[in-house]
């Protein structure tokens, strides 16, 4: 038996005494490859002094489990989750697990404080697996999750070197499609809106457009590209300062529905017709897409199969702990209306 300690010993303290990092006590812990058998001992050593118990572990002898998925949104700003898309994936991982007995639980993580409350809330047994979706590319919430042993999914991913299992659409290809399509209906000053370009998602829809122009032999001006952020009024923001800037634009791409729709509002406003004389195409395809004026075309991806997709992916990992890491990417959709 390990000396008895007031607390409870954490991971971190097991691997200062040891010293090694948090992931090596991790993988010893969950008995995987690529650790040196005197690194092992000595982690084993620190567990046993400490008296420490991983939860996962203690669970899994006990044959028990919380039969509950955490969905954590890590968003800083609390105006984007009245945003369709956070409200169609939670729908859509709802769907995925209506025929389990797993519950789905929603969480908000914005600060460093936060994403230690929740690791050790997910660590202390109360969640079998995590989702994460909105990560941004310096998250260290994947890394801290993946630390501590948990089954983590991702929606997207934070770098094209991801280490976490990840479901994500063909970004770069959707936008790739919507500029060829814009380009081959005679429109040459095309713009973007793109979403904010610290995540991943936003560079990869800014590098297909950039591609598709090249292709074509067109030199993209700085005065086409401006930066939102995936909401609304960002999109009207951007569209209003890309009128400034290029009067002669004829066709937008939206890395977003909700961009698109903003900056539906302000081509109305200035008076240039939708899509005679500015095209516009958004990414996403929402509902409400259908009942816009005139309807937006858009790039559609598959929120159901990537809801799907990521349920499947956590219940193997839960079942297996030594299924190995998976990156799945799926295709995405050009679907035609008025707007384009």
């Amino acid at each position: 038996m390990g000396r008895q300690r007031p607390g409870t010993p954490t991971l971190e303290e097991v691997a200062a005494l040891a010293g090694v990092g948090r992931g090596t006590v991790s993988r010893v812990i969950n008995n995987a490859a690529g650790v040196k058998d005197s690194t092992r001992r000595a982690v084993q050593r620190a567990i046993a002094e400490l008296g420490y118990v991983p939860n996962l572990a203690a669970r899994s002898l006990a044959g028990r489990r919380a039969d509950a998925v955490a969905l954590v949104m890590t968003e800083p700003d609390w105006r984007k989750f009245g945003e369709p898309f956070f409200s169609e994936v939670v729908r859509a991982v709802g769907d995925a697990l209506a025929d389990t007995k797993v519950q789905l639980l929603l969480t908000l993580v914005r600060t460093d404080a936060d994403r230690r409350r929740f690791v050790e809330y997910a660590r202390g047994g109360r969640v079998d697996g995590v989702l994460l979706m909105s990560v941004h590319a310096e998250d260290t919430l994947p890394d801290m999750l993946a630390d501590a042993g948990l089954p983590t999914v991702m929606l997207g991913r934070r770098s094209a070197d991801e280490s976490v299992t990840y479901v994500d659409a063909d970004n770069a290809g959707g936008a790739r499609s919507a500029v060829t399509h814009l380009l081959s209906h005679g429109r040459s000053v095309i713009a973007t809106i793109t979403g904010p370009l610290d995540m991943y998602v936003a560079r990869c829809r800014l590098r297909g457009y950039r591609e598709a122009l090249k292709r074509a032999g067109i030199g993209i001006r700085p005065a086409w590209v401006v930066e939102g952020d995936f909401t609304e009024e960002s999109g009207r923001r951007a569209m209003a300062e890309i009128i400034e800037r290029e009067p002669e634009v004829d066709a937008v791409l939206a890395a977003s529905d909700s961009m698109a729709v903003g900056a539906l509002d302000v081509l109305r406003a200035a008076g240039r017709r939708v899509p005679e004389d500015v095209a516009v195409i958004g990414f996403d395809d929402f509902l409400r897409t259908q009942h816009t004026s005139p309807r937006l075309t858009t790039v559609r991806q598959p929120l159901e199969e990537i809801g799907r997709t990521m349920v499947r992916l956590l219940l193997e990992q839960m079942e297996d702990s030594a299924v190995a890491w998976r990156h799945v990417i799926l295709r995405t959709e050009l679907v035609l209306r008025d707007s384009a």
